[in-house]
Order: structure tokens, then sequence, then C-alpha cells
């Protein structure tokens, strides 16, 4: 951990008055003289620490280590660099270090740690299976009209406790993982908030809730989404002897592409939905392979796999390749429904957007990685109202 010092005036020149406003930083890359920077009014800011950074003299000559540091200085910059004191960035923080959430703001302590195993405060897992569902609940409409508004609600659901019940199973298995990994050190269970004993006890109370929401779909669909809990139980496992676990979460997240399908008309269209769950499968590995570069220096310690460590640098090419293939099979699937061709014009704009994450991504930078994770929720929702608008206009 390197640290800034902001110096004071130099000897012989007058103090000037204190004030925040005074206090300023100069990048000698953009100015072409050295800066004097005034006197520092809080004693309790002259040293402000930023990762990854060695500042030595208030030229500000920066020495960094990688091209993770590099990328992600500008960050480091606008969210450490503060005028207000220390201790009211400690007060947005949970007691073990933990950012705080609206979890730890709103909900009874004892509910707290069930909620951040459930990962309530991160809906993007929710979102990530809950749109293939949309995709093809919506898919499965009539020519002309809307979609059933009652089984997306009931998928909705679905997918946030289907979702919260995987990461508890995740949670479990990988608790003696969890502790030797920075990013998830902190959760319930390997942080010993939350007993094993007590996480098997919330696992079925989230099954028993989706048990509820599968009894309301036909017998085809019961049996067909039963199924699905081998692949839930059996993912966080996969790390453990196989470099693609990404295509295992595909071949997992995106079974609700059958499941709506199903749901709706009692039945599987093999030429519409089994392109429908490709495509599902290779968008999976392409936003997980690089929600996957954020750990990979974790996952080196601990022996664990994955494609961004399969990939390396090669990762770009691969993930083009996964990105072509996703919309190919979107576009099949399309074709087969007799969709619109507002289908192939919103087509074109998730494309632009998968092509976007693909390109721009550092993926030696973690915050880059997240950011451009977390954006596949809109990539999502380009396909939906693509669906959508071509159902209506088919």
């Amino acid at each position: 951990m390197a640290s800034f010092w902001v110096s004071g005036a130099s000897r012989g020149r007058r103090s000037l008055k204190p004030s925040l406003s005074s206090i300023f930083l100069s990048n000698p890359l953009t100015s072409p003289t050295r800066p004097t920077p005034a006197l520092n009014p809080n004693p309790s800011l002259i040293v402000i620490p930023i990762r990854q950074f060695s500042i030595l003299t208030p030229n500000f000559k920066f020495s960094r280590e990688n091209e993770e540091s590099n990328c992600c200085s500008n960050f480091a910059l606008v969210r450490r660099i503060s005028t207000l004191s220390n201790s009211k960035n400690e007060d947005n923080k949970h007691g073990n270090g933990r950012e705080l959430s609206w979890i730890d703001l709103y909900l009874p302590r004892l509910a707290r740690p069930y909620a951040h195993l459930a990962r309530l405060d991160k809906p993007i897992g929710t979102w990530l299976l809950a749109w293939p569902c949309m995709w093809s609940i919506t898919m499965a409409a009539s020519s002309g009209h809307l979609p059933d508004f009652k089984m997306m609600a009931l998928f909705g659901c679905g997918a946030l406790l289907l979702r919260g019940a995987g990461c508890t199973v995740n949670d479990l298995l990988d608790r003696d993982i969890d502790t030797k990994v920075e990013r998830t050190k902190l959760r319930p269970v390997a942080s010993g908030l939350l007993t094993p004993f007590q996480g098997v006890s919330f696992l079925g109370f989230q099954l028993l809730l989706g048990l509820g929401i599968l009894l309301q779909l036909n017998n085809y669909s019961r049996i067909l989404g039963a199924s699905s809990l081998f692949l839930v139980f059996s993912y966080p496992l996969m790390k453990r002897f196989t470099f693609w676990p990404q295509a295992y979460l595909g071949l997992t997240f995106n079974w609700g592409a059958l499941l709506g399908w199903a749901a709706v008309k009692g039945t599987l269209d093999p030429a519409i939905v089994f392109p429908l769950y490709a495509s599902g499968v290779f968008w999976t590995l392409v936003y997980d392979t690089i929600y996957a570069h954020q750990d990979k220096e974790d996952d080196l310690k601990v022996g664990v796999k994955s494609t961004a460590l399969r990939f390396g640098d090669s990762t770009k090419l691969w993930i083009t390749g996964f990105g072509m293939a996703c919309i190919g099979c979107l576009g099949i699937s399309g074709y087969n429904a007799d969709n619109g061709w507002p289908f192939y014009l919103f087509l074109v704009g998730a494309s632009g957007q998968l092509a976007w994450q693909i390109w721009t991504v550092n993926i030696y930078c973690r915050t880059d990685c997240n950011r451009k994770f977390v954006s596949n929720k809109w990539f999502g929702a380009i396909v939906f109202s693509g669906i959508l608008f071509g159902r209506l206009l088919s």
C-alpha cells in the first residue's frame, strides 16, 4: 500500500489562510510547472492511502507496478482523495470492513447475514438469471400479442429465489476457498457470521419457497424445473476439476430459456428453444469469463480453475467467438419463431453492446471487469425488447 504525502509550503514563504479550497493536486504529466501546495489545515488529511501507487514527491511521480494500477489510477484518485475527514469515510463501512448497503441500513440485525448470503444487495445475478426466462416466455407469446405477465412475475420471483439458493450452495461448498480470496473472505459463512447449519437451513427455506412457485406451472414444467437442481448443486464443484466452470454455469443459468417456453406451451419446440438456450450459454461464457478475471490471482493461489486462467491473454479472441455464436443463435431462434423485423433491429443493438464490452474491457483491471460484467443487464434488456416488439409486429 503506497501513500500520497501532501507537503506544506516551502520555508520562508508566507503562510496562506487555511481553507479546504486552498489544497490542490496537480499532475506533472499535464502541468508544465511544479505546483506548491498550500498548508493543509487538517492534519488528519496528511496521508491519503492510494492502492498500488508510490507518489514520491509533490511532482506526483507515479510508479505503477502493473497494468491494473495504470487502468484504475483515475478511479483511485477520484474515490480515495477527499477533503472530508477519514472518520466520515469509515462511517460508510461495516464493522468488519465491508461496504455498507441497504441491507445494513434497513434490515433487522438478525436478517442481515441471510440477506447477504442470498446477495440481495447485488441484483445483477438475478437479472442474468431472469432474462433468458423472459426471452423464452415472450418468444412463446402468440403473434401480435403481449406475453403472459403473470408467468413473467412468477419467473421473476423464481429467479430471485433460485439465485439466492445458488449463492447459498456456492458459499457452503466454497467456504474453505472463500477465506483465502480477498473479494469473498467477508461472506457470511466464510467469515463465521453464519454456521454451515444455519446456511443449510436457509437453503431449505429458499427451496421451499421455490417449490411453491414451481407448483404453479404445468406438470411438464415441474419436471423440467426440478431437473435443474442437479446443475445448481453441482456447479460450485466444477472449478475444482475443470477450466470450464463458466460453461457449466451457462448450462445452469440459462435453464429458464427452456422452462419459460414449456410453462407457456406445455412442451418444447427444439427449433426455437435449443438455439435460444445455446445463445444464453455463449452469453454466459462472455460475461462470466470477464468476471473471472477479477479473481485470477487468488484462483492461482488457492488452486481453482476458470476460463480466465485457461484463456489468459487470448481472452478477447475467445469471448469474441462466443459473442458471435450468441448473436448467431439468437438470430436462428428468432427466425424459427417468425419474429418481426424489430427483432433484428434490436439484435444489431445487442451486438453493439456486446462488442463494446469485449473490445473495451481491460482484463487486468478489476474495476473495469466488474463494470463490463454488470452492463450485461442491458444486453439482456435489449434482446428482450427485440423479442417483444418482434412478436407484436410479426
